[in-house]
């Protein structure tokens, strides 16, 4: 059943120059699957396409509409890296676990590519123009370098490189930079288009795909499951959760929930800026991050800038956490003073008390996966053939997704106070170099 969607979209750069939405279509009655997928992002639609590839019948049930969550409020950038460095991982797990992570997020970027020509989504404006690590100090630049050099002769990885100074100026634009490290794996994307042409290619597929259709719980029953909707009960056979930063909308996610925590972060977008002084900045049409702790991330999509960072705290969006990144971009980039800002977004972020995704099962009925820690476009949008796999009852190597469990966290009513605390531990480190 069809009908149009009450909620306001949300006000990003995204929604103002998205290509038309799927249609919004509620469950309308009980229905039986093999599967059922709770969350229409990017993981729930991979998991149901490697489902169906299967030969199993799964049902999506997204409590919003497509693309309402994370994978319409990401900043699109495409990229195959984790929270924990590579290196850190090998020095803790061994090499050929950080190898197998390495692949794996090589595989997720790739895999980025190919849905966008199976389906046909030119909308996605796919891009695989690379990432710019950008040093703000001397520390963190030796940094770079170490990293560049280990991931050269540990994982035979030769697409890092290093830039001077003057090369990161000339590419960016901006001169508060003592360097950068290059990555050629990964590059941009428009986010909402690419979702809602992954839901529409799933759907044209045989896929019933719900929006509107919140889980308000699912229970065993017999030997299957039964998953309730406002609109209607599914009967099941197995669950998957893959509701990320946005496990909190109903209770029927309360099992992955308390082990994740929802950081928030802020994006602007600029004006057009043809004609202006700032016309040349960022010309590769890669995206770019800082070294810092508090990270703060850019890039251009058509003619316009984003600016992007964390620090943003609450629920809602924050007047406060957008004046303070429109204050920190026209620091770093003069040019763009004047230059109106016309669009201010947010959304969450998973975060994970080990920084990692995770992937897995709760028990015979209920399959997972969540967590990717503020990186998860590429990675979600592949998961879903190593999810299915589970469902399957295999055991996919996935490195540390697999090899360790999802973690609860400690007085999980306290996280808000926590995560404001943690942000300011990182914020003097950055403001002492560190």
């Amino acid at each position: 059943m069809a009908s149009a969607d009450p909620r306001p979209d949300v006000a990003s750069l995204w929604q103002a120059t998205a290509v038309p939405r799927p249609p919004v279509i509620r469950l309308a009655g009980d229905a039986t699957c093999d599967v059922v997928v709770i969350g229409g992002g990017y993981t729930g639609l991979s998991t149901a396409k490697y489902l169906a590839e299967r030969g199993l019948a799964p049902i999506v049930v997204e409590a919003n509409r497509i693309g309402w969550g994370a994978s319409g409020r990401t900043g699109g950038v495409v990229s195959g890296k984790f929270r924990v460095g590579f290196r850190d991982i090998a020095a803790r797990h061994g090499l050929e676990t950080a190898r197998r992570m390495h692949d794996l997020g090589i595989e997720a970027i790739e895999h980025v590519g190919r849905l966008v020509e199976d389906y046909g989504i030119d909308a996605a404006d796919h891009r695989a123009t690379g990432s710019l690590r950008c040093a703000y100090n001397a520390f963190t630049f030796e940094a770079l370098k170490e990293e560049a050099a280990w991931l050269r002769e540990a994982l035979g990885d030769d697409a890092v490189s290093i830039l001077s100074a003057e090369a990161v100026a000339g590419e960016t634009g901006a001169r508060d930079f003592v360097g950068g490290m290059l990555n050629r794996h990964g590059g941009v994307i428009h986010p909402l288009n690419f979702v809602f042409g992954f839901a529409n290619g799933i759907r044209a597929a045989g896929i019933p795909v719900y929006d509107e259709t919140p889980v308000t719980r699912f229970r065993r029953e017999g030997d299957g499951v039964l998953v309730e909707t406002p609109h209607g009960v599914i009967t099941a056979r197995q669950v998957v959760i893959a509701t990320n930063s946005y496990s909190e909308i109903t209770a029927a996610t309360a099992p992955v929930r308390s082990s994740i925590i929802p950081f928030r972060s802020a994006m602007i977008a600029t004006a057009p800026l043809a004609g202006t002084a700032a016309a040349g900045l960022l010309s590769t049409g890669r995206s770019y991050t800082e070294t810092r702790r508090m990270m703060r991330w850019f890039r251009k999509s058509g003619d316009r800038l984003l600016y992007g960072g964390r620090g943003a705290f609450g629920k809602d969006d924050s007047a406060a956490a957008f004046w303070a990144l429109e204050t920190a971009m026209v620091r770093q980039f003069p040019e763009l003073e004047g230059v109106a800002v016309t669009h201010r977004w947010s959304g969450l972020v998973a975060m994970t008390l080990d920084s990692l995704p995770h992937v897995g099962r709760l028990d015979d009925r209920v399959v997972y996966s969540v967590g990717y820690n503020g990186t998860g476009v590429a990675l979600s949008s592949g998961i879903g053939r190593h999810v299915a796999a589970i469902v399957a009852g295999e055991s996919p190597d996935l490195g540390l997704l697999t090899a360790t469990s999802l973690q609860r966290i400690p007085f999980y009513g306290l996280r808000e106070p926590a995560v404001r605390l943690v942000a300011g531990w990182y914020q003097f480190l950055d403001a002492i170099g560190r």
